[in-house]
C-alpha cells in the first residue's frame, strides 16, 4: 500500500508560504536583499562567496563577525569534499548515503579533534572520479590533525592513496576470512595470492571490448526539466548497453529513474502514476516493460530469502514431497513450508529462533530449544534427499547447492545464476533482513536472468550496481548485464565506475557540474567518443582506462 501511494500520491507547494515553511512576517527580514529562505535555496558555492560580502556593523559587529566565519569555515569544509551543489534547505531524507556520510566527515575536521579513529564504510559510494579525489584529501586532512582513518573500500584511487593496506579473502564467504596481504602498495601488488593486487598490477583486468553495438531504434526523452535538468533532449538506443555518468548532483538519477522509468512505468502498467517534467517520450511502440532493479531489500522480514525470492524454493519443496517417506507419509510441498502448519516447529512458528521483547530495550532473539534451530518439526526432518533433510539444504551455501541439485536442472540453472553473480557464499535460507543492498540488488538481477525471456523488449534499469563490490565481483555482473542485452533488451545503468563505463556501448554523460551547475548533457556517444571531449570530466578519467 505504501508504494502504491508513493506511486499516486501528489506533493504539492502550500500556497501561504510557497515552501519557505516561515510566516510571511518572518520573510521580511533581510540581509543584503535576501531573506533568510532565499538564503537558503542558494548553492553552497554561491552562498560563500555572498557570505564573504557581508560586513557586520553596529555595537555587536564583532560579535557577527565571529557568527560570519564559523559559518563560512562549515560552508568551505562542505565544498572541500564536493558537495557545493547542496543548499542548505535540502532535507536530510533527500540524501544519498554517501552524501550524509561526508556531511558527517565534515563536522569532524571542522571539530579539530586529535587522537581519533574514524572508520568509514565506502565513503566513495555515488561519487564521481573528481568528487572521489576532494573526499581523499579530506581524509588526508584527518589523518594529518593525529588521527587514525580506517576505510573499509574497493575504490581503486583511495585503495592506492592508503599508508597501509589490509586485504582479507582470497574469496567471500567460507572462503575469506583470512589475512591474504598487508602492509604498503607495494606488497599488495607483488602478492600473487591477493585478488586485488592482480588487478592493481593489471595482471588482471576487465577487458574493454573490441566491438560496440549498434542499434536502428531508440527511445527519446525530450524537454526533461525535472529538478536542476536544463530542458534537455535524451535519445537512449534500444538494444545496447546505456551508461549514464557524469558529476555528482548533475541530475542522472532525476533523469533516469524520476523521468524515464516512471513514465515507462505510466504508460506500460500504471496510468496513475506520475512522472518528472518533460514534454514527451518517443519510441515507446519498441519496449514491452520496464524493470527497475534497485538496491531495496528483498524481503521486510526473516522468512523471506534467496531461494524464495528466486522460485527455486518451489521446486525444492517439491522434490522433498516425492522422497519415499514423504510419499509414505502423504507429505505434500506445504509440508515443507516454515510459513505453513504442520511441518513448521510451532513453537517458534518456522522463525528458528524466539523473540523477547523488553520495554525501552532492544528486543533479544535466542534459538528455538525445540526444533534448535532448525524451524521444522521432527517429523518433517526425517524426510532426505540424497541424505540431506530440508533444514540442511537452507543452510548450505549456493555454491555447495550447484553441485548438490545436479541432478534437477531446473533448480540447478537457477541457483547456477546467484553463483555466476558472485553470491555462492549466501545459503540458500538466508534472511533477507541480513543483505546488503548490492546483495539484494543482485539477487534481483539473478531473478530476472533466471526467467529470461527472448521475446519482446524490455528496459533494465540499474542505479550504480556495483555499491560494496570487488573488482572479481564487477566483472561477473558485467558478464550478467551483457547477457541481457545479447538476448535482445537495453540495460541502462547509472554508474561511476569506469571500468563499467568502458564497457558499455552507449554513454551519455551530464554535468558539467552538480546542482545548478549541471543538468546538461555535455556528451553522448561510445566511451572512445566520451574520452575525446575535452569539456567531459568523465571522459578525462576515462581515457586511462581504455
Amino acid at each position: 500500500m505504501e508504494a502504491y501511494l508513493d506511486r499516486v500520491m501528489v506533493e504539492q507547494p502550500c500556497a501561504d508560504c510557497h515552501q519557505s515553511r516561515l510566516r510571511a512576517t518572518r520573510l521580511l527580514f533581510t540581509i543584503n536583499g535576501k531573506n533568510i529562505h532565499e538564503l537558503g535555496q542558494m548553492n553552497l558555492d554561491e552562498l560563500l562567496p555572498f557570505l564573504a560580502e557581508l560586513e557586520p556593523e553596529g555595537p555587536r559587529a564583532q560579535a557577527g563577525e565571529q557568527v560570519l566565519n564559523e559559518i563560512q569555515k562549515r560552508i568551505e569544509l562542505l565544498l572541500g569534499i564536493g558537495l557545493d551543489y547542496l543548499n542548505l534547505n535540502r532535507t536530510s531524507g533527500t540524501l544519498s548515503g554517501g552524501e550524509a556520510q561526508r556531511i558527517r566527515l565534515s563536522t569532524q575536521i571542522g571539530s579539530g579533534l586529535m587522537g581519533m579513529l574514524y572508520v568509514l564504510d565506502e565513503p566513495s559510494i555515488g561519487l564521481h572520479p573528481r568528487d572521489n579525489e576532494k573526499m581523499i584529501a579530506t581524509l588526508r586532512s584527518l589523518r594529518n590533525l593525529g588521527n587514525t582513518v580506517i576505510v573499509v573500500e574497493h575504490d581503486e584511487d583511495t585503495i592506492r592513496a592508503a599508508d597501509h593496506l589490509i586485504e582479507i579473502g582470497p574469496g567471500p564467504g567460507i572462503h575469506g576470512g583470512e589475512i591474504v596481504a598487508q602492509g604498503e602498495l607495494k606488497d599488495l601488488l607483488s602478492c600473487k595470492a591477493s585478488p586485488t593486487g592482480q588487478f592493481l598490477s593489471g595482471k588482471r583486468k576487465i577487458a574493454t571490448p573490441t566491438k560496440r553495438r549498434s542499434s536502428t531504434q531508440s527511445l527519446t526523452i525530450r524537454g526533461a526539466s525535472e529538478n536542476n535538468l536544463k530542458h534537455i533532449n535524451v535519445e537512449f538506443p534500444l538494444g545496447q548497453f546505456i551508461c549514464v555518468s557524469g558529476a555528482s548532483g548533475s541530475g542522472k538519477s532525476t533523469l533516469i529513474n524520476e523521468i524515464l522509468y516512471k513514465e515507462l512505468w505510466k504508460r506500460l502498467v500504471d496510468t496513475r502514476s506520475l512522472s518528472g517534467a518533460h514534454e514527451s517520450m518517443e519510441g515507446l511502440e519498441n519496449v514491452t516493460r520496464v524493470i527497475n532493479i534497485d538496491q531495496s531489500p528483498i524481503g521486510r522480514n526473516s522468512r523471506s530469502n534467496p531461494s524464495t525470492y528466486i522460485g527455486v524454493y518451489d521446486a525444492i519443496r517439491t522434490l522433498f514431497s516425492r522422497t519415499p517417506l514423504a510419499k509414505e507419509m502423504g507429505y505434500k510441498p506445504g509440508r515443507f513450508s516454515f510459513n505453513v502448519k504442520g511441518g513448521r516447529c510451532e513453537e517458534c512458528q518456522g522463525e528458528g529462533t524466539i523473540a523477547t521483547k523488553l520495554y525501552f530495550m532492544p528486543d533479544v532473539e535466542v534459538g528455538c530449544t525445540t526444533c534448535k534451530g532448525h524451524r521444522f518439526n521432527e517429523d518433517t526432518l526425517k524426510a532426505t534427499y540424497r541424505d540431506q533433510n530440508i533444514a540442511d539444504v537452507l543452510d548450505m551455501s549456493i555454491e555447495d547447492s550447484v553441485g548438490f541439485f545436479e541432478e534437477q536442472p531446473t533448480i540447478a540453472r537457477k541457483l547456477k545464476v546467484l553463483f555466476d553473480l558472485g553470491l555462492g557464499y549466501l545459503t540458500l535460507g538466508q534472511s533477507a533482513t541480513t543483505l546488503s543492498g548490492g546483495e539484494a540488488q543482485r539477487v534481483k538481477l539473478a531473478a530476472e536472468l533466471s526467467k529470461l525471456q527472448r521475446r519482446g523488449h524490455t528496459v533494465y534499469i540499474l542505479d550504480e550496481p556495483t555499491t560494496g563490490l570487488h573488482l572479481a565481483d564487477i566483472s561477473k555482473l558485467l558478464e550478467c548485464l551483457h547477457e541481457l542485452v545479447d538476448a535482445g533488451h537495453t540495460v541502462i545503468v547509472i554508474e561511476h565506475h569506469l571500468d563499467v563505463i568502458k564497457t558499455a556501448d552507449h554513454v551519455i554523460d551530464l554535468g558539467p557540474e552538480g546542482g545548478r551547475g549541471g543538468g546538461e548533457i555535455i556528451a553522448a556517444g561510445t566511451p572512445e567518443e566520451i574520452a575525446a571531449t575535452k569539456s567531459s570530466y568523465t571522459g578525462q578519467f576515462l581515457q586511462a582506462h581504455l
